[in-house]
């Protein structure tokens, strides 16, 4: 737990400079305490004993701070508020005496001539046993175990007073009022006079919160990486299922046979400024059976997988009913219709264009979209929208539809929200404004990949928060 000193400092991320210099501390410190337990004489003095097991506990505690000062080096996350194991669940109750907070170090002392047990007020405390109630001989120990820790106590107890080994390890132990208290033991022999063991003193330390932490930072550190490699999945997924549906489109259309006039299309989709939020902005165009050429582009609310498969599922059930000869206006209350049935409720807006190469006329509907721009003669206007709310915003909604008469050598440019709304200083009309800026400069391009050049020019390949499409129609002649 940290010091009530360091309480009121904001959570600041480490200086990497800082780190090193206190895990440089901790290892000189660590090696003088070593120095000290190597200088203290053990003996059979209990004093000398005490001081050696003391320095053994702070050599345990500052190699766990290396430890964690080396994770905290390498950048693991912060550990999040203390998670019970399941077989510790007891032991996070709180008592009134806070004791859960304070790690505290007990002593013990079995002599096996006298069956006389000995053992400090602090272990007490430890066991949650009344002083009164008299020490647990060292028989008896291995009843407040775990079951599945009972083995490691009865093979360390005997390997110490049988072979001499010290005994360093943990168990857990469940106390009277049910808490379970995770112990960490250093015991050693006491040897008599002939050199016969005559009895076992041992430190055990009260380390459950320090091991409940250790879970806690592990956990974290586990989960984090899981949901960064989900992170990672879904990413490719969106970016794949977003090029299957939006490859590079670039080409002529001739909507009717043997007529002269082309739709000279080009389209692109400019991606966020960190390329990592994949949205379900899309652009299509399509040759109609009827000799019409359809023009769209949209985008749905959200990033992520669910943005581009709804995406991918909104712009099939486009080309479908734009196959199927439905105009715009129709066209967009099916779609409003379609958003409000599927799984995933979402908001959606969108353009629909059916241009008529024989008569030259373009009808058009919008679903709280952005309106096309038309260029002619080097200027450009906003076409004036017909009624048309987002997509999924309103049940049984109705969808207005427009009608505009082309040129040769007029360009229709249509985009996404993205394009031009960068921030909340920054408006789509303001967005709007720099696109019609772009008049004078459109009737020296030829195609519309030329157009379309000049767009992306102007507003950069990383200026965006969210990603955006962009289509530009040339009418030839």
């Amino acid at each position: 737990m940290p010091s009530h000193l360091f309480a009121d400092r904001s959570a600041q991320p480490p200086e990497p400079g800082s780190v090193d210099a206190l895990i440089s501390q901790t290892r000189r410190l660590r090696g003088d305490v070593d120095a000290v337990r190597r200088d203290t004489v053990v003996d059979d003095d209990a004093q000398g004993r005490w001081q050696r097991a003391l320095c053994d506990l702070a050599v345990h505690h500052l190699d766990d701070l290396g430890r964690h000062l080396g994770q905290l080096k390498e950048g693991l996350p912060p550990a999040p508020e203390p998670v019970d194991h399941p077989q510790t669940t007891h032991g996070a109750s709180a008592g009134p005496d806070g004791e859960h907070r304070r790690t505290r170090v007990g002593t013990a002392e079995w002599n096996l001539l006298t069956d006389e047990v000995s053992w400090s007020d602090e272990l007490f405390q430890i066991f949650g046993r009344p002083p009164g109630s008299g020490p647990l001989p060292l028989d008896e120990l291995g009843s407040t175990l775990f079951s599945e820790d009972q083995p490691l106590l009865t093979a360390w107890v005997t390997a110490c007073l049988v072979d001499g080994r010290p005994i360093d390890g943990e168990f857990r132990i469940v106390r009277a009022d049910g808490r379970v208290r995770t112990l960490h033991m250093r015991g050693e022999p006491v040897l008599d006079a002939d050199g016969c063991t005559a009895s076992l003193w041992a430190v055990l330390r009260d380390v459950s919160e320090l091991r409940r932490s250790r879970r806690a930072v592990t956990a974290s550190h586990d989960t984090l990486q899981l949901r960064q490699e989900i992170a990672r999945t879904e990413h490719r997924l969106a970016v794949e299922l977003q090029e299957a549906v939006l490859p590079p489109w670039r080409g002529s259309l001739r909507p009717h046979p043997g007529t002269p006039d082309t739709l000279d299309v080009a389209a692109h989709y400019l991606p966020s400024a960190t390329r990592d939020l994949i949205g379900g902005d899309w652009y299509d165009s399509l040759e109609l059976p009827d000799g019409r050429a359809m023009l769209t582009v949209g985008n749905l609310t959200g990033h992520g997988v669910s943005a581009t498969s709804g995406m991918a599922m909104m712009l099939g059930a486009l080309r479908g009913m734009a196959m199927a000869g439905i105009e715009p206006g129709p066209l967009m209350g099916w779609l409003n219709q379609l958003l409000e049935s599927s799984v995933q409720p979402a908001l959606g807006s969108a353009v629909c264009c059916s241009y008529d190469a024989a008569r030259r006329v373009v009808s058009w509907a919008q679903a709280g979209h952005p309106a096309p721009l038309l260029f002619r003669g080097g200027t450009g206007r906003s076409l004036r929208p017909p009624e048309g709310v987002l997509l999924g915003a309103r049940s049984g909604a109705a969808y207005g539809q427009a009608e505009e008469h082309l040129l040769p050598g007029d360009v229709l440019v249509l985009h996404t929200d993205g394009l031009t709304a960068r921030g909340p200083d920054f408006g789509r009309a303001d967005g709007t404004e720099r696109l019609l800026a772009l008049a004078p400069r459109f009737p020296a391009a030829r195609t519309a990949q030329d157009c379309l050049r000049l767009v992306i020019e102007e507003f950069g390949e990383g200026e965006r928060e969210d990603g955006a499409c962009l289509l530009v129609a040339r009418v030839g002649g």
